[in-house]
């Protein structure tokens, strides 16, 4: 059974943040692509997905991440990951998408790398 899911975007001077709590899975996958690619991303923005409530994540949310990654490379913006839990990672690390995705203890420290680069 899915546990409730939510989603908040918030915009920084970085670039929209989007925060996802609850199950990333087959359920509800749809609905965050939809959000995230509804994004408008501008050249040099950083899209950043806070999964720091982020209670479970199938290959459908995998999916997404990717989705959302594509997303904002094709507007010429960057993209990262905040806060993604242990089991994530591990994940993320045996398939390689650990050089795919930056990745950073906070959506605040993923805001000033990225202005640390620009």
């Amino acid at each position: 059974m899915t546990k409730h899911l939510t989603f908040h975007t918030r915009t920084t001077a970085a670039g929209p943040v989007v925060e996802i709590a609850g199950d990333l899975d087959y359920d509800t996958a749809g609905q965050v692509r939809s959000a995230v690619l509804g994004l408008g991303l501008l050249p040099g923005q950083q899209l950043v997905l806070d999964l720091g409530s982020l209670s479970c994540c199938d290959s459908s949310g995998i999916s997404v991440l990717i989705a959302a990654r594509n997303h904002a490379l094709a507007a010429g913006a960057g993209i990262a990951l905040a806060a993604v839990p242990d089991r994530l990672d591990r994940i993320f690390r045996l398939v390689g998408l650990e050089r795919t995705f930056p990745t950073h203890p906070t959506a605040e420290a993923a805001e000033a790398a990225w202005r640390l680069r620009g």
